[in-house]
């Protein structure tokens, strides 16, 4: 039988996989683009692959690129077959898309930390101040009985205590008392 995942198990995962289909997804596309003789940047790979700059740059991920781009080196560019025209034009729309991404990306995260602000402010206004004035009473009476308790069974120890110490007396008084009777008994019968 299989335990229950939690959430943060379950968004974990999540992630996990989700990460490796995009490192996955992105050293496809580096190979893609090595064999079709394309310039391997690591813009143009997240661009291409549709994954943010900074997993390319990743552990792992860079290696690959950074490989890629040393096995180019000696090989000629299509950029070079195109003219400085087309990269130039290339490069102003690569810019322009990368400010575009970016907009929409603080966009969303405008979003994002918007609803998260009415998310937690709603929760806050769930547990209203009643509610933890009464749980607060509620701990201080339990805890008023605890103490109340405690301070009974401290005295009935204390009570047991003092009854156990008077048996034991009257215990060593009623061997002492037993010894003696037994002495007389056994010096009785020789002096009769």
């Amino acid at each position: 039988m299989t335990a229950k995942r939690t959430p943060r198990e379950v968004l974990a995962e999540s992630r996990r996989r989700d990460s490796c289909e995009k490192r996955a997804k992105v050293l496809a596309f580096v190979d893609e683009m090595v064999d079709r003789g394309d310039a391997v940047t690591f813009a143009a790979v997240a661009k291409a692959a549709g994954v943010s700059n900074w997993l390319v740059y990743a552990e792992g991920v860079r290696e690959h690129i950074e490989a890629a781009r040393k096995r180019q080196e000696g090989q000629p560019r299509r950029e070079a077959q195109v003219g400085r025209s087309s990269s130039a034009a290339s490069l102003a729309t690569d810019l322009e898309l990368s400010k575009q991404q970016v907009r929409a990306l603080r966009d969303e995260r405008d979003h994002l930390k918007a609803a998260l602000q009415r998310q937690l402010g709603h929760q806050l206004d769930q547990v209203a101040n009643a509610d933890l004035v009464a749980r607060v009473d509620e701990l201080t009476r339990q805890h008023e009985e605890i103490t109340a308790e405690r301070d009974a069974l401290r005295r009935d120890k204390t009570d047991l205590e003092e009854r156990l110490a008077e048996t034991e007396e009257d215990l060593a008084a009623a061997r002492s008392s037993l010894r003696r009777m037994i002495r007389a008994e056994n010096v009785a019968p020789e002096g009769s």
